[in-house]
């Protein structure tokens, strides 16, 4: 969250969504957040996670937007991390900011288990993995907003697309081969079959895994409208990384495993597989600027600099973010 929204959130603020929710006094406890001020408290009837954003960022209807597609998802039984109703019945919980903004309280069901270790990389995991975006991506095909009002924006819209803004003027080459995959990927089929509301950044950190390996997705504060494909793209994009020797050797243990569960709720026609190439070099460009306009460079933190180690080069020379086989997959599609 920026410096100065997060300025304006005090103590009082606190106790209001506090009583908002009927979170006892002294139960809420600070964790991790990048866009927004995470908390976790415990109730009588369970443990849970308040999430405080503001906004500058997403307005209400959207947040409203995000909380609906969890709970259809929830209903249809999807490993998702359900969104809870405060006190007056309310999904979101505006606070004013004291500025002419608002604070926006959103509360969830606390997913069991934890972020996957070393030891969870099997199968199991890539199995179960497959069939959890599988049963989100057919609830996609048939899902509406409870409200119109509440419709979260498409992937290609501007509120998504940032690295236009983030990387230097002067960088040509890079806006070019941006320009180049956005301008490809935009004009892809957007029929039913392949495209609706999608996670967007179904990557291992924003799940947990149990001691009986099912998972609980959670953080769609990027949910839009997009190509199935894409978050197959997005869980890739990640997970290739854990082997960084050789990442196209983990990708032929996982895809197909992975792929098996997904086509046990979902099946996709095999010219998708042609367009993960594209957007992995979607991803690794929109990443690529995040990083260059928060960190500069030369990041400190020790992932984003092993990210951004001749990122440049790889991106100017279009060099594939992943080489790979990807009509191997065809059989397991």
């Amino acid at each position: 969250m920026d410096s100065v929204i997060a300025s304006r959130f005090n103590d009082t603020l606190l106790a209001t969504a506090c009583r908002r929710y009927g979170i006892p006094s002294g139960s809420v406890k600070l964790l991790d957040g990048f866009e927004s001020i995470i908390y976790e408290f415990t109730r009588p009837d369970g443990d849970f996670i308040l999430r405080i954003g503001h906004s500058s960022r997403r307005t209400p209807a959207l947040i409203c937007g995000e909380v609906d597609w969890i709970n259809t998802l929830a209903d249809a039984g999807v490993g998702v991390a359900r969104a809870i109703y405060s006190r007056s019945g309310d999904l979101v919980e505006p606070l004013a900011d004291g500025h002419g903004g608002q604070f926006l309280c959103t509360a969830f069901v606390k997913a069991r288990g934890c972020i996957a270790r070393e030891e969870h990389f099997n199968e199991r995991l890539y199995l179960n993995y497959g069939q959890l975006l599988g049963r989100m991506h057919a609830a996609a095909k048939t899902y509406q907003p409870s409200n119109p009002a509440w419709r979260r924006y498409a992937w290609d819209s501007d509120e998504n697309n940032t690295p236009d803004r983030q990387i230097p003027p002067e960088d040509h080459v890079i806006h070019a081969r941006y320009k180049a995959v956005f301008d490809h990927l935009r004009s892809l089929s957007r029929d039913s079959e392949g495209y609706g509301m999608i996670h967007q950044d179904a990557h291992l950190g924003n799940l947990f895994v149990d001691e009986d390996y099912a998972l609980t997705l959670f953080d769609f504060d990027d949910c839009v409208y997009g190509h199935f494909i894409y978050d197959i793209a997005m869980v890739l994009f990640y997970i290739s990384m854990h082997d960084e020797e050789d990442p196209a050797r983990f990708t032929a243990a996982f895809m197909p495993v992975f792929l098996q569960g997904y086509r046990q709720h979902n099946r996709l026609h095999g010219c998708w597989l042609c367009e993960i190439p594209h957007f992995l070099k979607l991803r690794e460009i929109d990443l690529f600027a995040a990083i260059l306009s928060t960190y500069g460079e030369t990041p400190q933190d020790e992932w984003c600099a092993g990210y951004m180690q001749g990122r440049r080069a790889r991106i100017e020379n279009d060099i594939p973010y992943l080489v790979f086989d990807w009509d191997s997959l065809l059989p397991h599609l």
